[in-house]
Formats: structure tokens, C-alpha cells, sequence
């Protein structure tokens, strides 16, 4: 049997150029949303109260995934965050690295950071701006390929590894090379969650990723399928400001998805939680 085909428009594409297409398509769109990311403030630190949360149905196999809000009811007990995988520790956690420039010995540094549970979302963020200002996004990217393939049974190896691919992904031109970037980055992020399904870092760029993916290929459940279970493992953990990103990404796919009553719903959850969140109160006053 010949390749499976898909119609993109009147034209059938088959094998190699059917690859090629999907990753022009990925590609393009991924460098929008990286580029959108990139330059979007960090999230504010905040002092939420404690938070409960509600279950939402689960996908059966065959069934396709339902688009359906995090409700918030008190009187609900909190839902437990998946059990992760057994995985080797990674390593302890490291300073931030401060130096102008990064030679050899501060990318080891820095990819320390970077793989550590300890360091916090802002230090990463920062270290990730350094790499890609000092042009050592490929070697961090070959450190970290090494890591992953020399102790598979770590979760924050892959997982920074699909960040550093995307990372990547905002530095070329290359359509088609971002588009092989970006399906490694979600393929890495696929192993990350295999070892540690709690890992906020891989579901959420993998989320947030997947969610500037072309629209035929029709990855809107997924995406919010993800950011639901970010939802629910988060408020059963101690609240971190980075959290309150998920509340405005989920809301965002509700919207996208003519689903204006869930997306509300979603960001005033959001806001209850992270009061002081400049963009949930954005979100709550453009939707009135």
C-alpha cells in the first residue's frame, strides 16, 4: 500500500511531501506563537487563598475529547495530581548563574539550572533569555541531548529539552527546521510526562506549543485537555505565580473554541485564585 494521504485545499500531498507540508505548517505557526511568548511579561507573584478543585470527565478510548469547563465548587474535595512514574532525582538545585558571558564550564552552569526542581520558573526563564542572547542554544541543546540519552530515567532532562528546541525555534528563519523542531520539542515533552506526569514545565509548553499548531490538524482537545490537567494538579500543590498562566491559556482555547461561557468561567476561577494577575483581569473585563 502506497502512503496515507491528506487534502490540504484541491491538492493531495503523499509521503515526503506530505512531511514537508505538515512541517511548513507547524513550522510557521510555531514561530508566531514563540515569538508572542518570547515577549510576554512574566507572570506576577501573587498570594492566592487555598484553592479546591473539581474533576472533569476523563476521555475514553474512541471517545473524542470534551471541551468542558473546570467548574469551582466548594463543597467538592480537592482531586488528587496523577501519580508520577518512579524517576532518579535530577540534580540539586543550582544558583542562579551570574556572568556576562557563557563559556564552557557556565553552560554546564546553566543547564544545572535549568534541569533543577528547585530553581524557580523566573530563574529559568532568565537563564533561557542568556542562552539565546549569548547564541548557545546548540550547545545547550547538545548538553542537554546528552543528558537525556545518558540517564533516560530523568523527567527534567527531556523536558528541557523540548524548551530548548523551541527556544531554538525563535532564533531561525527556516520554516521547515522550526517545524522539525517543534514535533521533536512535542515528542521529547511526550517522554518527559511519561516519567513524571506532574511535570508543570513539559505539559505546559507542550501545551502551549501545540495550541499555535495549524487548525486542520485539529489539536484544540488535546490542547485543552492538557492545560485541564495543569489546572487540577495545581491546586492541589502550593501555588506558584507561574500558575496563574494556565488559567489565561485555558480560557484562551475555550474562547478559540466558541466557548465564551467556559473561558469566563475559567479566568474568574483564575482571578478568585491569583487576585492580583494583571492578565486575568484583562481577560474578565474585555469579556463583559
Amino acid at each position: 500500500m502506497g502512503a496515507p494521504a491528506i487534502t490540504l485545499g484541491a491538492k493531495q500531498l503523499k509521503g515526503p511531501n506530505m512531511k514537508a507540508v505538515i512541517l511548513t505548517l507547524v513550522g510557521a505557526a510555531i514561530i508566531v506563537g514563540l515569538l508572542l511568548v518570547f515577549n510576554r511579561p512574566g507572570p506576577m507573584p501573587v498570594s492566592p487563598p487555598t484553592p479546591v478543585v473539581e474533576a472533569v470527565p476523563t476521555q475514553q478510548a474512541g471517545e473524542s475529547q470534551a471541551v468542558e469547563p473546570v467548574a469551582s465548587k466548594p463543597e467538592r474535595a480537592a482531586l488528587a495530581a496523577p501519580a508520577p512514574v518512579a524517576a532518579k532525582p535530577a540534580p540539586a538545585a543550582a544558583a542562579p548563574p551570574s556572568y556576562a558571558s557563557l563559556e564552557a564550564s557556565n553552560l554546564n552552569e546553566a543547564v544545572d539550572l535549568l534541569v533543577s526542581p528547585q530553581a524557580t520558573y523566573e530563574q529559568k526563564q532568565a537563564t533561557w533569555k542568556q542562552l539565546r542572547e549569548a547564541g548557545k542554544l546548540d550547545q545547550a541543546i547538545a548538553e542537554l541531548e546528552r543528558r537525556t540519552a545518558g540517564d533516560p530515567r530523568v523527567a527534567e532532562y527531556p523536558a528541557a529539552l523540548g524548551q530548548a528546541y523551541l527556544q531554538k525555534c525563535g532564533t531561525i528563519q527556516d520554516v521547515r527546521e522550526q517545524g522539525f523542531l517543534a514535533l521533536q520539542a512535542d515528542k521529547v515533552f511526550d517522554t518527559a510526562l511519561n516519567l513524571d506526569p506532574s511535570n508543570w514545565e513539559a505539559r505546559f509548553t507542550k501545551a502551549m506549543a501545540m495550541s499555535y499548531w495549524p487548525s486542520n490538524m485539529n489539536k484544540g482537545p488535546e490542547v485543552i485537555q492538557h492545560f485541564q490537567t495543569l489546572v487540577q494538579q495545581q491546586e492541589t500543590q502550593p501555588a506558584q505565580p507561574q500558575f496563574a498562566t494556565t488559567y489565561v491559556w485555558l480560557g484562551d482555547q475555550y474562547a478559540k473554541a466558541g466557548h465564551s461561557d467556559y473561558a469566563r468561567t475559567v479566568w474568574e476561577r483564575g482571578a478568585a485564585l491569583f487576585p492580583n494577575n494583571d492578565a486575568l483581569k484583562n481577560k474578565l473585563a474585555a469579556s463583559q
